[in-house]
């Protein structure tokens, strides 16, 4: 109850109030949590190969704007969170991609506001979307009110939620997932992620591989003083081989080049390195 209220008032307020809130609340959390914060200085560390306070500080202000910024994603009407994203690039690639008739697959790594992208692409298209359940179950009803929204529907993070993705794929319709989340025991390969082994899901590898399917990469990068977000559509820039551990890896680079073009806003604190529960660490590997 008490979450849900809090989420709803936060909502009411201006988008730019609440990312002045969140820049604040990243450096509360930063100074808090010793352990979140030599993850993030060496995650940041090993992705740019040198030390950056510039990138640091931004890195965790924008951490905190991310969960600040959910309330007002998730709970205003969903015609003024499409508008937020005051710009689009690239939107030319999805007009392609229907014309031709193809499935499309959006990857959307951890970055900027990654919430807000399938609801921009809801407002256009029908899409479908990988759903994961929340760790605080609090969370879940305003999740679900969030993503249920436009021409959005939703998949469960289970065999059932896959076959449906396929099936969507085949239709030609489109799929949203993030691939850069640490997959269970037995959804994943190691491949390197900024030159360290990462346990990586392989769905969305094998989500491509799906006959008929173009790959589009999206992110939503946060504009300064809370004016809104520029969606931002990329397309790939090496082809996919057809082997999965290839692929993985592939996409893998992928999501480094996307994050590279805006480091401030991906979410280093995220323990990407870990070790999955059951599974063999490979050589080189460990926690950042």
């Amino acid at each position: 109850m008490l979450v849900d209220l809090s989420f709803r008032l936060l909502s009411r307020l201006p988008l730019s109030w609440l990312h002045r809130l969140g820049g604040w609340a990243g450096w509360l959390v930063y100074r808090a949590s010793p352990s979140y914060a030599r993850r993030l200085r060496a995650n940041l560390f090993n992705a740019l190969g040198r030390e950056d306070e510039a990138v640091l500080r931004a890195a965790v202000a924008e951490a905190g704007r991310q969960a600040m910024e959910l309330p007002w994603i998730w709970l205003r009407p969903a015609e003024e969170v499409v508008a937020s994203a005051v710009r689009t690039e690239g939107w030319e690639l999805v007009e392609q991609a229907r014309a031709d008739g193809v499935g499309i697959l959006f990857i959307t790594p951890h970055l900027g506001c990654f919430e807000i992208t399938a609801q921009c692409i809801a407002a256009r298209i029908p899409i479908t979307v990988l759903y994961r359940p929340p760790r605080k179950p609090a969370l879940q009803p305003l999740m679900e009110a969030g993503r249920a929204r436009g021409q959005m529907r939703t998949a469960p993070a289970d065999l059932s939620g896959v076959r449906k993705l396929v099936k969507t794929l085949r239709s030609h319709e489109a799929v949203g997932m993030l691939p850069d989340q640490v997959p269970g025991e037995g959804e994943g390969v190691w491949a390197p992620f900024f030159g360290k082994p990462a346990w990586t899901m392989t769905l969305a590898a094998r989500l491509a591989a799906v006959k008929g399917v173009r790959v589009i990469y999206t992110w939503a990068e946060r504009l300064p003083r809370g004016e809104g977000y520029l969606f931002r559509l990329q397309a790939p820039t090496e082809a996919l081989t057809g082997d999965l551990e290839t692929d993985v890896a592939i996409i893998n680079r992928e999501v480094e080049r996307i994050i590279l073009q805006c480091p401030q806003q991906y979410l280093w604190g995220y323990n990407r390195y870990k070790q999955p529960r059951g599974g063999e660490m490979a050589a080189g590997g460990g926690g950042a």
